[in-house]
């Protein structure tokens, strides 16, 4: 199959979304399938193979992040010219909304990945976070609805999708681990570069440093951990615009030498930092997946996290780590409890790496597969292929209700 794949965000970029696409396009290239990439430029890339790049500038309140410019007058002749069978957008806004008038113009499959809880990340957005939330939440049901196929990173999100009326088909799949990268890690690696002792308890995080992770949370149930466990370091890796916040956050608290921000890695060296830390710390309620969650697991790292969404799905509660509500002080007891049971560390650790194989990028890439050629044939066969015109109208109608500016701007 020849795939077309339209993003907002994508290397050098790093976030959940990029480790996605770029875990699914490696396997679907190792079956033999031809898959092209459309995304922002950064200004820095050079000439890549089946990959097109367009003008961006930086978002305003996150320097990182490069907003596209969704302006390609031959586009159709393009994915025409490429052979392109159908289209996976990775996000409903931009290109993701580009490649999707694209696919419907020419009559190919549209599927679309529900990365994000888009309606909780509006304080990215200079826009009254009141209506706004209802005007993204709108939007983005409407637009799932115009797919052929919504995938939703785990169960609890595809009841979410279901349950705020999405009507079109709807499938979970998770996005896989290359749980090959994790063997052979270097568990001394993350001691050598922070320069803590043996004797020292590493609890981890990975991801963007941004006010959806409840990051201020973590911070408060650490320095509880801290009261009876001064051997405890909290370990950040990533980056992001809460950054200052939360480095302001932990002169606060007074625990600045248990607190370490070591910035964002290249994937290829986040084997190493997994692997060297002893429970892998986790507090955001926004997740469709949390796929660092998956990541740690495979590193062989018991979990604490906060029971919401989609880490409802990554683990088991009381077999490979702990779920707990949003109370600083059970998710401390829960840290507690198992950094200060070895036995049951360990037993959750084996548990974890056991159980996250069934996250494989290989079997999820299969699927995967299985579901794209299900709409590919139906095209060839001159089937229809899906969807609920009459649901278009309707959220389209009310979508215009909600926002007239902003349905002429994406019509």
């Amino acid at each position: 199959m020849h795939i077309a794949i339209f993003s907002d965000s994508y290397r050098p970029y790093r976030s959940g979304v990029v480790r996605s696409i770029e875990t699914f396009t490696r396997e679907l290239r190792k079956k033999g399938h031809r898959v092209y990439i459309f995304a922002p430029s950064y200004g820095q890339e050079e000439e890549e193979e089946d990959i097109f790049r367009f003008p961006s500038f930086r978002a305003p309140n996150f320097k990182e992040f490069a907003v596209a410019i969704p302006w390609a007058p031959r586009l159709k002749d393009t994915l025409k010219r490429l052979g392109v069978e159908l289209v996976h957008v990775h996000s409903p806004f931009l290109l993701g909304q580009l490649g999707a008038r694209a696919a419907l113009k020419l009559g190919l499959p549209l599927v679309c990945t529900y990365h994000t809880l888009y309606d909780q990340y509006i304080h990215y957005f200079p826009l009254g976070p009141g209506w706004a939330r209802s005007l993204v939440r709108w939007y983005t049901i409407w637009f799932c609805n115009r797919c052929h196929l919504v995938i939703a990173p785990s169960h609890e999100i595809a009841s979410f999708l279901q349950n705020s009326g999405v009507r079109t088909w709807v499938e979970v799949l998770p996005t896989g681990i290359d749980i090959s990268s994790f063997e052979g890690a270097d568990p001394a690696w993350l001691r050598r570069y922070t320069g803590l002792g043996e004797r020292d308890i590493i609890l981890l995080y990975v991801g963007r440093l941004g006010k959806e992770k409840n990051l201020e949370f973590l911070l408060h149930s650490f320095a509880l951990i801290r009261m009876s466990l001064p051997q405890a370091h909290l370990v950040l890796v990533g980056s992001g615009p809460w950054e200052k916040k939360l480095r302001a956050e932990v002169a606060k608290l007074g625990i600045e030498k248990a607190v370490h921000f070591l910035g964002a890695f290249p994937f290829e060296e986040m084997p190493n930092i997994y692997r060297g830390a002893d429970l892998f710390v986790f507090s955001s309620m926004t997740e469709t997946q949390g796929l660092v969650i998956a990541e740690a697991k495979a590193a062989g790292l018991p979990v604490v996290a906060v029971s919401a969404y989609g880490v409802k799905d990554m683990v088991q509660d009381g077999i490979d780590g702990f779920l707990v509500p949003p109370d600083e002080k059970l998710f401390a007891k829960a840290v507690k409890d198992i950094v200060s049971n070895e036995q049951l560390r360990q037993i959750m650790g084996v548990r974890a790496r056991e159980n996250v194989r069934q996250f494989s990028s290989a079997n999820m890439a299969q699927r995967l597969v299985e579901l794209y050629e299900r709409l590919v044939t139906k095209r060839k066969n001159g089937d229809k292929l899906g969807g609920n015109p009459q649901v278009f109208k309707e959220e389209w109608m009310r979508f215009e209700r909600t926002c007239t500016v902003c349905s002429q701007s994406y019509r």
